[in-house]
């Protein structure tokens, strides 16, 4: 049997008003209710807690002594679930999301900001995963939710689609192909690439598509992660063949990107959770943020009119 606590509660309030009529009606109850919740709260303690007549009720002997206990139950459970309320209409907590370096390095930074501003007593815990790293860490319940390369379906996991980006390759302003708006692969054969190895989930198709081609799949430079890979770009060391999704930075960086036809190929980014488990109220709204923030950021219009023109000067 376990504690009954509206009985605990309907106890303090009869020893705090004095009456049970008043106690009912504070409760909202009809006394014979409250009656029973006395009954069930003393068949739990085997003893009498209130003796009473038709006309006075006071603390028994026990109901004394386990007053105070019972004082500090309530105030302590009331205590606490107002707090689980307030955590929840505030959504504080900590997070943590797992997710693809190219999106940690360059696209989470703006709404993460936003995020903290917002939420300034919640932390958050980034783990840069690569591939299907990603996708383990929120199968195995190390992150609250991640951001990967769309996948199969899983009957285990929930995807969100935020962006689908087109590859380019990435060079320094000063790079020959630098002036170009679109290439074919076989334009390729010649430059030195930067290419992602390990457990990219971009590797298989890029080398997959440099080998149809008959370019070495693996470039020159092969480097793990895509911040490797810019700053050897902009180091002015070879041509990087990433997704698209980093257009907006590469201004500032002295690079430019050339969207890659015949065939464009693309990959897709994805927000994913575990199927049949609520997030928590912090981390849903950071979820949430990002599925709004990332899924308008890049529209992809600037490449999709490259690749327009492309087609028709050929």
């Amino acid at each position: 049997m376990k504690l009954p606590v509206d009985g605990v509660q309907a106890f303090v309030l009869i020893a705090e008003l004095g009456s049970y009529r008043r106690a009912s009606e504070s409760l909202g109850l009809t006394q014979t209710a409250l009656t029973r919740r006395i009954q069930k709260l003393e068949g739990f303690l085997g003893a009498v807690l209130l003796d009473r007549t038709t006309r006075t009720v006071r603390l028994s002997a026990v109901g004394c002594e386990f007053l105070p206990l019972a004082t500090r139950l309530i105030a302590d459970f009331t205590h606490d679930v107002e707090r689980l309320r307030t955590t929840s209409r505030l959504g504080i907590g900590d997070v943590t999301v797992a997710t693809v370096q190219s999106i940690a390095f360059r696209r989470m930074p703006a709404v993460l900001q936003t995020y903290a501003r917002d939420h300034p007593q919640n932390r958050v815990q980034i783990l840069e995963r690569s591939g299907a790293l990603v996708t383990e860490a929120v199968r195995k319940g190390e992150a609250d939710f991640g951001i990967h390369i769309q996948q199969e379906a899983d009957a285990d996991l929930v995807e969100d689609r935020l962006v689908r980006d087109p590859f380019v390759l990435i060079c320094h302003r000063s790079h020959p192909l630098a002036g170009r708006r679109a290439l074919r692969w076989t334009d390729l054969s010649g430059t030195d690439l930067v290419t992602l190895g390990g457990a990219s989930g971009n590797r298989a198709r890029v080398e997959a598509q440099l080998a149809a081609v008959d370019l070495p799949p693996r470039g020159r430079f092969v480097v793990e992660s895509t911040p490797t890979a810019l700053a050897l770009v902009s180091a002015g060391i070879g041509a990087a063949i990433l997704p698209a999704a980093l257009r907006s930075a590469s201004a500032r960086d002295n690079l430019v990107e050339i969207l890659l036809t015949e065939p464009a190929i693309y990959r897709t980014i994805s927000l994913v959770r575990r199927r049949n488990t609520s997030l928590t109220p912090a981390a849903s709204l950071f979820y949430e943020a990002l599925k709004s923030e990332l899924s308008s950021g890049f529209d992809g219009s600037g490449l999709r009119e490259d690749l327009h023109r492309a087609a028709v000067l050929r």
